[in-house]
């Protein structure tokens, strides 16, 4: 598998919310689910793709004449996304930073020899490594050869999967996963395809196959005002028929990436849904804990 890149757009050490202890969390590009509260819409294409915050610009116009997808208008700067050819050449000059190209093509042996250099610490925290994304197993015959090379120095493997995978995809990484985490957005199936676009039937055969198998998995629960949130019941129930999952949380919707669907130019899917309070949060996870 040596030389195989994968598209991700980010790897972030010093996780701490990505599974046990202290991890490093890499970043796929690239995911089957349109969720319409997504906080990382930068990974919906498996491409590289510009982001471009005009509330950072301030017009100094380094990056026009350098392409054809940046020009000067009336002495502003103005994006022609649909001639841009990801060359890079504005975001290198940039001074502000509002001109970004989100994903890289990597080798395995490339990511393995960056996150390597946090081994000590996330050994002693009980810790490891998490692939995310997007959907890390769309891209899974990499996902297996970065994880061969960091089960050889014993790292702890996490994956943050949909669950919308073929049977043979889990087959594949699952000699190489020491947890997963799943996300049920809802039981309903019609309700899940509103808020995902695609069926929930895959994700819960997943679900309760990996359970068949031991192997241990943390689910959440993302809680989303007026789109699924009459769905806390029905998965508590579905959890208290598993038997291998050692967390069960509630993630409250939040509406902090709608700048980056800006700098994305598209359009925010939620603009009037409200952010749940604590108060309510606290509500929905005691009955799911009461339950499951």
């Amino acid at each position: 598998m040596r030389g195989a890149g994968l598209m991700i757009f980010a790897i972030k050490p010093f996780e701490i919310h990505d599974g046990d202890g202290i991890r490093t969390t890499v970043f796929f590009k690239g995911c089957p689910l349109r969720c319409r509260w997504c906080h990382n819409p930068e990974s919906f294409s498996g491409k590289k793709e510009l982001l471009y915050d005009a509330a950072l610009c301030v017009h100094c116009l380094q990056c026009t004449g350098l392409c054809e997808a940046n020009k000067a208008v009336e002495g502003r700067h103005v994006l022609q996304r649909e001639v841009c050819t990801l060359c890079g050449a504005c975001e290198a000059v940039c001074p502000k930073g509002a001109l970004e190209i989100s994903g890289r093509a990597a080798l395995a042996e490339e990511i393995a020899a960056e996150v390597l250099r946090d081994e000590l610490i996330m050994k002693e925290s009980g810790g490891g490594v998490t692939f995310s994304g997007g959907e890390p197993l769309l891209q899974v015959e990499l996902c297996v050869a970065l994880a061969g090379i960091l089960k050889a120095h014993g790292i702890h493997i996490a994956v943050d999967t949909s669950g919308y995978v073929s049977r043979e995809t889990m087959d594949r990484i699952l000699p190489f996963v020491d947890t997963f985490l799943f996300d049920i957005k809802a039981m309903d199936e019609a309700v899940h395809l509103a808020c995902t676009g695609v069926s929930n039937r895959q994700i819960l055969d997943n679900i309760r196959y990996v359970d068949s198998l031991g192997v241990p998995m943390e689910i959440r629960y993302p809680y989303v005002p007026g789109m699924n949130d009459g769905e806390a019941q029905a998965i508590a129930d579905f959890v208290a028929t598993l038997r291998h999952v050692t967390h069960l949380r509630v993630l409250g919707y939040h509406n902090m990436a709608e700048r980056k669907y800006a700098c994305l130019g598209l359009s925010y899917p939620l603009p009037d849904v409200p952010v749940p309070t604590e108060e309510e949060l606290a509500r929905v996870r005691a009955l799911m804990h009461a339950e499951a």
